[in-house]
């Protein structure tokens, strides 16, 4: 009688063991999800179940994503820090969950502190200012400002070009 309680009792434990696992699982969304590392302002392409029909993004300040036709999906990163996916087919079924890790670029970044104040700039070879999360809102914003009148001239003279 004493080993069928052994018996019973392992098995119990091992069924907790699993009640728990399952219970963690649902509580963190996945306990195996694959995690896709993105550079904050890059993109990268992964492939989707064809069958997808919505994204789900956790927190699209993080990251962003586009459906391209074949299950192709472009993630692009949009501000540093973690967050999900999750792609649904037309019913509502999950058929695919990943974490989306968003981490600064490395090499020919050189960053300024002036004081508290941080600028940066990208040495590719010639330094350059960069716009970077972070940076001091005077130099982001002006910039910004110089990138973004550019890009309108830019385009208005290409534009008046095409006439």
């Amino acid at each position: 009688m004493t080993a069928q309680f052994a018996y019973r009792g392992r098995r119990l434990a091992q069924g907790l063991a699993v009640a728990a696992l399952l219970f963690a699982a649902g509580m963190t969304g996945s306990v195996h999800a694959e995690t896709i590392k993105v550079l904050v302002d890059q993109a990268v392409i992964t492939k989707l179940p064809a069958q997808v029909a919505t994204i789900v993004i956790g927190n699209p300040l993080i990251a962003d994503v586009t459906v391209q036709a074949g299950g192709l999906v472009v993630i692009t990163g949009k501000g540093y820090g973690a967050t999900n996916m999750i792609a649904l087919d037309r019913t509502g079924a999950v058929l695919s969950e990943r974490n989306i890790e968003v981490v600064g670029q490395e090499g020919n970044i050189v960053v300024v502190y002036r004081g508290v104040n941080r600028e940066s700039y990208s040495c590719t070879p010639n330094c350059e200012r960069r716009i970077t999360l972070g940076d001091a809102p005077d130099y982001f914003e002006a910039t910004l400002l110089q990138a973004t009148n550019r890009a309108a001239r830019a385009q208005g003279q290409g534009a008046q070009g095409q006439r």
